[in-house]
C-alpha cells in the first residue's frame, strides 16, 4: 500500500478539487449518453384518445401518411415515439 501525501492543499481545496473532476466526467458521460427509450405500442383508440379525435380522423391521418401505422396480424399499432415525433410535427 502506499502512501499519499498532499503538501499545501487543505481538505477543503482537496475535496473541491475531487467534486470538480467528477462533474467534469459525469457532464463528458451525460453528453454521450442517449437513454433507450422502450418500443411502446398503442393502439388505434388510445391513439385517438390522446390527439382527442375521431378514430375515422385516425384513419384518414395514417392513409396520408401524418402516422405510420404497425400492423401485427389483423390488428393496428403506433410506436409511442413515432405518435411524439408527430405532435411536434402537426403543431408546426
Amino acid at each position: 500500500m502506499s502512501v499519499v501525501q498532499f503538501i499545501q492543499v487543505t481538505p477543503d481545496q482537496l475535496q473541491s478539487l475531487i467534486a470538480g473532476e467528477i462533474k467534469r466526467v459525469l457532464n463528458e458521460f451525460l453528453k454521450n449518453f442517449t437513454p433507450q427509450q422502450h418500443n411502446e405500442y398503442l393502439t388505434r383508440k388510445q391513439v385517438a384518445d390522446l390527439f382527442d379525435i375521431d378514430l375515422s380522423t385516425l384513419n384518414n391521418w395514417s392513409k396520408s401518411g401524418k402516422l405510420s401505422p404497425c400492423y401485427k396480424g389483423n390488428r393496428v399499432y403506433f410506436l409511442r415515439s413515432e405518435i411524439d415525433q408527430s405532435m411536434v410535427r402537426l403543431r408546426d
